[in-house]
């Protein structure tokens, strides 16, 4: 007899904010979805009592989630938050059966096999590649990186890495200069520098240090306003070129994805960021900058990309990942 294994409490874990669901049954759709700040909890296991106090929820058989971190063993270290705990220890203080804990990506990646049409908007590229493999990239509190390739049998195998860390790398001068600026900061400039809310702020910064200017106190939210409300007035000009930026260096990092992974079924785009933009996104160098790889230009030219735009995806991801490893 198979066991019952709902309901289910599932989750979408970042830096910022923390988003929950509860499943009810197999095939039922997520309710009681809510989203608190991961700054107003001392403990992942505070925040999920409080989320199922204020929902009337009752314990969760199960508890799967994603979450913004590498996820390696049983001991968990959120890359961007304070946030630390055991896997074991966390099912008994809760009195789950069962926890199954994910990087935040492969619960994303896990989402994208049953995407539809309504859920993604393509940016460029050609026709999918039946079967082929998949990429999926996006920016939010950090840079995540995943990818899906075909398990022989019908499915798909996600596979799992810490592509945001990666080392950045410079296409044009000023893109050289920028970089040489975040160095000089961080010591390495990886990707995820670069390419997510935090790495908003750092482009803004290291371009005002270009150009003489004094940087003014603001927050990603803020330089994308700028950027899109007034990008030719001349204080808003830095903003502008951020935008810009962050579309160029995405293009570049997902076209290297694409190469390295052989993504010829398309390259998928989440993240709290891009989708947020909207069209506005369509407006960016990106597409150019993701094709611009000399030789294999042609190769990438046939490679679709999209942006996801279904509401918290990882949040379905989550519950396919607990029914693939029964």
């Amino acid at each position: 007899m198979t066991r019952n294994r709902f309901p289910r409490l599932l989750g979408d874990v970042g830096g910022t904010n923390a988003r929950w669901a509860w499943q009810a049954g197999p095939g039922q759709a997520l309710t009681h979805g809510q989203s608190l700040p991961t700054a107003g909890f001392a403990t992942i296991a505070d925040c999920i009592a409080a989320y199922l106090a204020g929902q009337g929820l009752p314990t969760p058989r199960e508890l799967g989630f994603g979450i913004a971190t590498a996820v390696t063993g049983d001991r968990v270290q959120m890359t961007n938050h304070g946030w630390a705990f055991s896997i074991e220890a966390l099912g008994i203080t809760l009195g789950t059966e069962r926890v199954r804990v994910l990087n935040d990506f492969e619960a994303l990646a896990h989402a994208v096999p049953g995407l539809g049409h309504d859920d993604l908007r393509a940016v460029g590229g050609g026709t999918a590649q039946p079967g082929g493999t998949l990429a999926v990239i996006g920016a939010g509190t950090g840079l995540g990186v995943s990818g899906l390739v075909p398990d022989g049998r019908g499915g798909w195998r996600v596979i799992v890495g810490e592509g945001g860390h990666a080392t950045l790398a410079a296409t044009t001068e000023r893109e050289a200069s920028l970089l040489a600026v975040l160095r000089e900061r961080f010591g390495h400039a990886s990707a995820e520098r670069a390419l997510s809310g935090p790495g908003l702020v750092n482009l803004y910064e290291a371009l005002c240090v270009l150009d003489g200017l004094a940087p003014e106190p603001l927050d990603a939210a803020q330089i994308v306003q700028r950027a899109i409300e007034s990008p030719s007035a001349p204080a808003q000009a830095v903003c502008a070129e951020v935008l810009q930026t962050f579309g160029a260096l995405l293009g570049t990092v997902a076209g290297n994805l694409a190469l390295t992974l052989g993504a010829r079924g398309g390259v998928y785009i989440g993240g709290g960021i891009v989708p947020r933009l909207g069209k506005r996104f369509e407006q960016l160098p990106f597409r150019e900058r993701f094709e611009a790889k000399g030789r294999f230009r042609d190769y990438l030219e046939a490679i679709p990309t999209w942006v996801i735009q279904a509401e918290s995806p990882a949040l379905m991801g989550a519950t396919r990942a607990l029914d693939a490893g029964e």
